[in-house]
């Protein structure tokens, strides 16, 4: 297993910055995910790392090795794009053997080799079929297979799923992961699903305008996320500009277009200047007696969900979006909702 170590590195066209001094470690591995809005630089970052482009400065490391001016042919980093680029003509037993052949491994050594990547993607049945025979799924893992195959140092994977239908891409979700972990190496994984991020992966870096803004788990970008973009991007949260203006009982008082707020749990002396953010489903109906944090108005919009149900409610002019679980059918024209202080964060930007 290879780890993967980008230090300052960048990259322009022009005069268009698309990445711009990016420091990153990947453990040796490690299913690390490149998250972000279209246009955020994640592609451009996985194919600096593939060898596919130069950067305009920094250097990139597989383990101790310096490969920024290697070709892609030496780095043994293996890049599956999201058409999958199997040959149709030929079978999934003959793509898989391509990439062995230009190894030059012996015959019984490709033989053996195929056998492994079938088992390891349960595709042995369909090893004798061509692409236009398979699903959308089944391409996926032939495609893996045929990457896997070479032993790579870091296999990098470029928006996987997004040519597959809604329900076979949650099949696909965890199939992969099982692949990647069992196989062993280093993955890292372009995608702008935050849903598929967040279900599959190690460690997550999110991207915006060719910036890192934060890198963590899964949990720590969702509970704790340090940006309002961070808050937003990762799941829906509603963000109130707000002031400071005192503290009472251990929370902060956050006045806002709603009204005063309490937040909780802020280390520290808060800014004058803040932005209170809070996720739909810590939201909760309120009883006339509930008295921290209630907030009533008119419901303007409504959306049945399956699980759970979403109520847009406009307070002050002002819209905030509350999630029921289970979901609520018979839906009045006002409903009065609350949230613990503990459940608001308190950001700067």
């Amino acid at each position: 297993m290879t780890s993967v170590r980008l230090e300052h590195l960048s990259k322009r066209f022009g005069q268009t910055v698309a990445l711009d001094d990016i420091n990153l470690k990947v453990e040796p591995g490690e299913l690390f995910f490149l998250l972000g809005p279209s246009g955020c630089g994640k592609s451009t970052l996985l194919r600096l790392i593939a060898g596919l482009d130069a950067p305009s400065g920094g250097r990139i490391y597989f383990g101790d090795r310096d490969v920024t001016d290697l070709p892609t042919g030496r780095r043994n980093a293996v890049m599956c794009f999201q058409n999958y680029a199997l040959w149709p003509h030929m079978t999934v037993r003959q793509n898989i053997r391509l990439g062995l052949a230009a190894h030059k491994l012996p015959a019984d050594h490709q033989a053996q080799r195929i056998a492994e990547v079938l088992r390891l993607v349960q595709m042995q049945d369909y090893s004798d079929r061509k692409p236009g025979a398979l699903s959308g799924g089944q391409q996926q893992r032939a495609a893996l297979a045929r990457a896997l195959a070479v032993h790579p140092d870091c296999l990098l994977l470029d928006e996987p799923l997004s040519n597959i239908d809604a329900k076979l891409r949650l099949e696909m979700r965890g199939e992969i992961r099982r692949i990647c972990k069992s196989a062993g190496f280093t993955t890292i994984y372009v995608t702008h699903d935050q849903k598929e991020a967040l279900s599959i992966a190690d460690r997550i870096a999110l991207l915006r305008d060719g910036r890192l803004v934060q890198v963590g788990t899964p949990g720590e970008l969702y509970y704790t996320p340090r940006t309002s973009f961070a808050a937003d991007f990762l799941g829906q949260a509603n963000l109130l500009p707000g002031q400071v203006v005192g503290r009472e009982d251990g929370a902060v008082l956050v006045k806002t277009a709603l009204g005063t707020l309490r937040a909780s749990g802020f280390d520290g002396a808060p800014p004058p200047n803040v932005i209170l953010s809070i996720r739909p489903q810590q939201m909760r109906l309120a009883s006339a007696a509930s008295s921290v944090n209630r907030l009533s108005g008119k419901v303007v919009e409504s959306a049945f969900l399956g699980e759970s149900s979403e109520h847009v409610l406009c307070i002050n002019d002002q819209h905030l979006r509350v999630m029921c679980t289970p979901p609520m059918f018979d839906v009045p024209g006002e409903l009065t909702v609350a949230f613990d202080p503990a459940d608001a964060l308190l950001l700067t930007e």
